[in-house]
């Protein structure tokens, strides 16, 4: 089964601390108790992120200038089309943005593995995971093999709930840069 989730249909939840806005489109298997958690996170203000410990966290900027993560003390600096960076929800993690606000993926696993990488136009994807999806940055196609290709538009969650042996996807026009990430995770449980 597959699930295609438009940004855009998803509310906005404002943080507690009041520093942004986080737009949950999936979690896995529900949203009070998830091993795979999907989000993407509106940041306004320089700001602390929320401790979650047992939590492997996922992080790449989808909009604006980008931001300086910087996790128990050591700063990484983050822009659109940097590599998806992975830390530790436990650690103590602060960001500063680099020119104003920023727009980002989030994946969260807790008792799962699995990974964010960006998808290359027509390239092949094997997913090592038993659930995957795609975070589309432009309108396109995505194929896998023995299924109808499914149209995705730009700033979309699509998620296999069974991870297909391959997918690929296509860009309706021809992209000056990054058309998306394919996100991957394993449950070790249920």
């Amino acid at each position: 089964m597959s699930r295609l989730l438009p940004l855009r249909d998803v509310a906005a939840e404002r943080w507690r601390n009041g520093g942004g806005r986080t737009r949950e489109l999936f979690t896995w298997p529900s949203p009070s108790d998830w091993q795979v958690r999907i989000s993407v996170a509106d940041i306004d203000v320089d700001g602390p992120f929320s401790p979650y410990p047992g939590v492997e966290r996922w992080f790449t900027v989808l909009q604006g200038k980008g931001v300086d993560l910087v996790i128990d003390g050591s700063s990484t600096r983050l822009v659109r089309g940097d590599p998806p960076f992975r830390f530790d929800g436990a650690a103590e993690a602060y960001a500063g943005l680099v020119d104003g606000p920023t727009r980002d993926l989030n994946l969260m696993l807790r008792d799962a593995s699995g990974s964010i990488e960006c998808a290359a136009d027509g390239l092949t994807w094997s997913p090592k995971a038993t659930q995957c999806g795609l975070f589309s940055a432009v309108d396109g196609l995505c194929e896998s093999e023995g299924r109808e290709g499914i149209e995705v538009p730009a700033y979309a969650l699509l998620w296999f709930d069974t991870a297909p042996t391959a997918l690929r996807f296509s860009a309706v026009q021809r992209p000056a840069a990054l058309i998306g990430w394919w996100l991957a995770a394993t449950p070790q449980r249920g």
